[in-house]
């Protein structure tokens, strides 16, 4: 039987990087890592990857490459020496930036005779793979669906849009919401530890539970105005915002996590007839 299995290169073998590469080797793909500190492979190698020596010799051995660093301009410094070798294959750019990274970076591939993804994962390195895990990618439609194969051993491919600059946009809004989650976590459970209350019943049996039900009604119900529905009664939210906001600053909460309660009240008394 032929082996149909797409030869796939990774570039950068961070803790991402690295489970990247793991998931590829797991599923089966021929699969070719380098990292600047080779080290960084001996694992991976051991698991049968094969080892490059450069940034050419990544790309040249197979069509597909992705490339998971810390950000556009390092992409931009690994592959430029490299650049000749880019005519003719496929980058998939999984780093973070801003669209506008995004963009300049296609467009720098393209110049190359290259082709050109870009993607947000939606995970962490132990989840690659894993149900739930998803990838948002953009770029041109031939580009996306000869990768989405591919990516769909990471998560599920979710295709944003021809605009290579659409998958950092929906990758920085997404996690802005989860920071924004992250924030009012850190706020409650020092809430709960500042008063003397039992921090880990808190966080295990009321928090996370509370939380998990009341997602839907919140990011389910925002939208670009800022305003809310008439039953969230946005007076009686805002005497709640600054009862929390009073209360954190008697418990002597640190004043920087209680910064997105300032942000939604002020959204509150806007919003208040």
């Amino acid at each position: 039987m032929t082996d149909t299995k797409q030869h796939i290169t990774v570039i950068g073998l961070g803790a991402m990087g690295r489970a990247l590469a793991g998931a590829f080797l797991e599923a089966g793909h021929p699969t070719t890592v380098f990292n600047r500190s080779p080290d960084k492979a001996d694992e991976l190698v051991g698991r049968g990857a094969r080892r490059a020596e450069s940034v050419t010799e990544a790309l040249e051995a197979g069509e597909l490459t992705v490339v998971c660093v810390l950000s556009y301009g390092v992409a931009r410094e690994l592959l430029e020496p490299a650049a000749d070798a880019l005519a003719g294959r496929t980058i998939v750019h999984l780093s973070h930036g801003s669209p506008a990274d995004a963009r300049e970076l296609s467009d720098w591939v393209a110049d190359h005779g290259g082709a050109y993804v870009d993607g947000g994962i939606m995970s962490v390195p132990q989840t690659i793979g894993q149900p739930g895990s998803f990838i948002v990618v953009a770029g041109a439609e031939e580009a996306v669906e000869r990768t989405r194969s591919a990516i769909a051993v990471l998560g599920d491919p979710i295709d944003v849009g021809r605009d290579p600059g659409l998958a950092p946009l929906y990758d920085i809004a997404l996690l802005s919401g989860l920071y924004g989650i992250a924030a009012g976590a850190q706020l409650a459970v020092s809430l709960i530890d500042s008063g003397g209350g039992d921090v880990e019943l808190f966080r295990g049996t009321l928090l996370l539970p509370w939380m998990e039900a009341m997602l839907p009604f919140t990011a389910g119900v925002v939208n670009t105005e800022g305003t809310m529905p008439d039953e969230f009664n946005a007076t009686m939210q805002a005497a709640v915002l600054e009862s929390m906001i009073a209360s954190s600053r008697a418990a002597g909460v640190d004043e920087a996590l209680t910064g997105h309660l300032h942000a939604s009240l002020a959204l509150m008394r806007a919003d208040a007839p």
